[in-house]
Order: structure tokens, then C-alpha cells, then sequence
């Protein structure tokens, strides 16, 4: 599968500074750089103008949930961290784990707490005041339970991510902590092994608002 994201204005030379990136001084990406998409890592494979073109594989597309996009479609973007860059958030890969699916969305003014049904292996990997990455935001963890977890988003993160779109029912891509990952396997003495799909129907939607 071939994509092609159409790059914002404040992320092209010469943009004008937005309350949703900062202007880079040169060109955003170069052939065969590593930019992730909602949270998982691809390679630019071709550069035209104001479009970086991306390929993604059955695996890739098994596992995230690039596969629904449509055109029109807005996605999560952020370059990889240089060596020796400032690190603002957590150790985010790019190596999806898997897919999880909004639960709720309790709103609190302009704050709004988000619950994400996922697989137990996920749920797991994950404790609260951790850290997860969901469609690839760093995000930290407020509550989990058997199989699902919580975050609490700020209206900037709501303003600037597409977590700000997401509604109950919709699928997000979700990568656990890689330190909890090691953590885990040393503790097991097992290899790892793969994080099963979520079921389409495993996570009951429903939402909840107050002001």
C-alpha cells in the first residue's frame, strides 16, 4: 500500500508558524528518513513538492491502523529524534504493538479523559503514571484495568493531535512502554511473543459528557 501525506504549511521552508508545529528551516524529509504516522515508523520512498509518499506492507497494516485511512484522512506526523536531541516525552520506537479501540470519552470542561479497550497482553505491559504512546502521542497512563487503560488529555494535546477526533468505536494504534517490555520478558524468562488483534466487536463504545 502506498501513501501520500500532504504536508501542512508550517511544516514546509518559509511557513508560517501555527499553533500546531513549529517551521522547520529546511525541507521536512529526506529520502529514505524515518517519519512516523500515527505512531508507526515508515521510510519516505519519494518527495514531491509539499508530499512525502510512504509504502506499508501487510504486517504494517495487520498490526496498525493505516489501513483505514482514507483520503482527506488526518494522521499524527513526527520526524525521529536526533541522536543526542532533546527527548520531551518517552521512549516512543515507532513499533506498534497493536490496535486498541476508544471506549469512552468523559469530557471536563475542556479536558477530556479517554479509556481505550485493548488486548490483556497490552493492558499488562502497562501501569499507571507510566508511559504509552497512542497513534504515536506520549501519553502518560492514569488508570488500567484487565483490559483496557485511561489518559488524561490537555486541550493542547486534543488541539494538535488527531486524538482530539477520535470518538468511541475508533481504532488506535498503541505501543506499551519498551522498558515495561524488557521488564516483562526478563521477569517471564520467555520471548516475547505477538499481541493478538483486538476483536471488532471487543469494545462496546460508549460515551459520556458533562460540563
Amino acid at each position: 500500500m502506498r501513501l501520500e501525506i500532504e504536508l501542512p504549511p508550517e511544516m514546509l521552508p518559509g511557513g508560517s508558524p501555527t499553533t500546531t508545529a513549529t517551521v522547520t528551516a529546511g525541507p521536512p524529509a529526506g529520502i529514505g528518513d524515518s517519519i512516523a504516522l500515527n505512531g508507526c515508523c515508515l521510510t519516505v520512498v519519494a518527495i514531491d513538492k509539499t508530499r512525502l509518499s510512504f509504502q506499508a506492507g501487510t504486517e504494517t497494516l495487520s498490526r496498525t491502523n493505516l489501513g483505514q485511512l482514507a483520503v482527506g484522512s488526518l494522521v499524527n506526523m513526527e520526524r525521529s529524534l536526533p541522536v543526542g536531541g532533546r527527548l520531551g516525552g518517552h521512549f516512543v520506537q515507532g513499533h506498534v504493538d497493536g490496535c486498541g479501540v476508544v471506549d469512552e470519552r468523559l469530557t471536563e470542561g475542556d479536558w477530556v479523559t479517554m479509556w481505550f479497550r485493548v488486548p490483556e497482553a497490552l493492558a499488562t505491559q502497562l501501569v499507571s503514571k507510566g508511559s504509552v504512546a497512542v497513534d504515536g502521542v506520549s501519553l502518560t497512563v492514569v488508570d488500567v484495568e484487565r483490559d483496557r487503560f485511561s489518559i488524561a488529555l490537555i486541550p493542547h494535546t486534543l488541539e494538535v493531535t488527531t486524538l482530539g477526533i477520535r470518538q468511541p468505536g475508533d481504532q488506535v494504534n498503541v505501543e506499551t512502554d519498551i522498558l515495561g517490555k524488557y521488564v516483562q520478558k526478563l521477569l517471564s524468562g520467555h520471548p516475547g511473543a505477538s499481541v493478538p488483534m483486538p476483536a471488532a466487536d471487543a469494545a462496546p463504545a460508549t460515551e459520556t459528557g458533562s460540563t
